[in-house]
């Protein structure tokens, strides 16, 4: 299910209308992961590009909405890691969909350059619809010193019809330059009972909505897609005790980066637990008994090791064993 298939949240709708009424060239998006700033990019977008749009945003009916909704708009520019841009139904370049076609290379993990200057290329062009041009980034962080630097003179210089949405989740990584040329928007937090309600409307029990909640941090993008697997919020529970039991298998259908994830949110609330604060992802009773502070700082620091080279596992099944190995020896340590 890509984030265009889910209905709009009303508090990415509420924030889309503020923008709207504002003008700039470019925006940045920022807050952390799963506040939705993808959707709101895109409606902010969808919005410029309308051919009969309102104050509330694009009219959803047009052939500029259509064009955008399968992903074939000529004067929007989406730059994203090709694996993003896979994942969400965008179309890759036809060299770079070649190349990836032919095994030459595997999709990147960050925004190439060559994509950017073909954004830059793209932005020097004419309008084809005549209601100006859009580029949208996401994540903005995934850009390079390089890709950067190349999107940086049209920032300073833009051309009059081109309009610009970068949307962070780490906006403190950007270059200094590339944020002092936008206009900055921090992500609302919206209120619990709006995110339960909200993710009740995509078909979770409130149990579920809770649970799912807690394990994003409170993040509802980011519940929604725990939730999407198929993954119960009592598998979740159980984790913490599966995983001191060495229990590979709770953890088997995850990808390397998931498993991270989940243990470093472990580790957390076994922290904050150890110091008398409330955990945040788990509830309390699923948590084991907290090791000492030096086993879990020392495991705390190995996952963040392990996090710099998971999406890139020599062998996944390998690196699985591995880290549920270190969790169970941490958390069956002595003082």
């Amino acid at each position: 299910m890509s984030e265009t298939a889910v209905p709009l949240a009303p508090w990415i709708a509420a924030q889309r209308t503020r923008l709207l009424a504002q003008r700039g060239h470019a925006w940045l998006l920022q807050g952390p992961s799963g506040m939705g700033q993808y959707a709101l990019g895109l409606e902010m977008v969808r919005a410029w590009l309308c051919d009969t749009p309102t104050e509330q945003g694009a009219c959803g009916h047009c052939g500029s909405c259509h064009a955008i909704d399968v992903r074939t708009h000529a004067d929007l520019c989406v730059l994203m890691p090709e694996v993003q841009m896979m994942a969400l139904g965008w179309p890759l370049s036809e060299k770079a969909q070649a190349d990836i076609d032919d095994k030459k290379r595997k999709p990147s993990r960050e925004i190439r350059v060559e994509a950017m200057r073909d954004a830059v290329e793209f932005s020097q062009r004419t309008s084809a619809r005549g209601r100006g041009k859009a580029v949208l980034v996401y994540p903005a962080e995934q850009m390079n010193h390089v890709t950067a630097n190349a999107l940086l003179k049209t920032l300073e210089e833009p051309p009059g019809d081109v309009r610009f949405v970068l949307a962070s989740e780490a906006a403190h990584q950007l270059l200094p330059t590339i944020r002092s040329r936008c206009l900055g928007h921090t992500m609302v937090w919206p209120a619990q009972a709006e995110m339960q309600a909200w993710l009740q409307a995509q078909g979770l029990t409130q149990d579920a909505a809770t649970s799912f909640l807690r394990a994003a941090g409170g993040r509802p993008d980011d519940a929604l897609a725990l939730a999407r697997p198929g993954r119960s919020p009592q598998a979740w529970g159980a984790l913490p005790q599966a995983v001191a039991r060495g229990d590979v298998t709770a953890l088997g259908d995850w990808a390397p980066a998931q498993v991270i994830d989940a243990l470093q949110k472990l580790c957390h609330d076994l922290l904050a637990a150890s110091v008398g604060a409330a955990p945040r992802y788990f509830a309390p009773a699923d948590l084991p008994k907290a090791p000492s502070l030096g086993a879990l700082t020392r495991w705390s620091r190995a996952l963040a090791k392990a996090a710099r080279t998971a999406d890139h596992p020599f062998n996944s099944g390998l690196m699985l064993e591995a880290l549920v190995a270190q969790a169970r020896n941490t958390l069956h340590s002595r003082h």
